[in-house]
């Protein structure tokens, strides 16, 4: 049985069989997950939004990549953003916007506050998403045993460095088994 707590700040890998578009070959960082339900962020799909226009339509100075992209976090209130960080120095980590995710070194917050402080943040440290996965409780266990997701572990270079096009090949990888072999079954993975 999964316990609650121990699927918080892991990677969830979608399996071919997961017949929802939103999530085919995704891989998502679950940012909480308790009895209440859970959240999750899409790890490996961008949309056609530039992180410098975003900023500029926020009066907000980017100072980051220029080719950098917005990310797809899932399809629940895509007009909502979240940014997730793992450079704690350019955060004031007592600002009630912002949550650690687990015992990493990895941040979640929704504030243009935190998103000025952020924007000078060490390239490779900070993603921009806009919408979440969410799932209601027992949801996600349920589809779980379906067979619909495999867990693998947190990995900051998944999170953070891979490019979208090889995290989930990367991901199953990780786990020890070529992305080939995976076949449609159900139960827990």
């Amino acid at each position: 049985m999964i316990q609650d707590e121990s699927l918080t700040a892991t990677l969830l890998v979608a399996m071919p069989q997961l017949a929802d578009p939103n999530f085919r070959r995704t891989v998502m960082l679950i940012v909480e997950h308790d009895e209440n339900g859970t959240f999750g962020l899409v790890l490996n799909r961008t949309v056609d939004l530039l992180a410098s226009t975003l900023c500029a339509s926020l009066d907000v100075k980017w100072q980051g990549d220029p080719k950098a992209n917005i990310q797809w976090g899932g399809p629940v209130e895509p007009s909502t953003g979240w940014l997730l960080l793992n450079e704690p120095s350019t955060l004031n980590l007592e600002d009630p916007s912002i949550s650690r995710i687990g015992d990493h070194d990895l941040y979640l917050a929704r504030s243009v506050d935190v998103l000025k402080n952020a924007t000078g943040a060490v390239p490779g440290t900070i993603r921009f998403y806009l919408g979440y996965a969410g799932w209601g409780p027992g949801q996600l266990v349920a589809e779980m045993a379906q067979g619909a997701w495999l867990v693998a572990p947190h990995d900051r270079k998944a999170v953070f460095e891979s490019p979208e096009d090889v995290i989930w090949d990367e991901t199953v990888r990780g786990l020890g088994i070529e992305p080939a072999s995976l076949i449609s079954t159900q139960g827990v993975h």
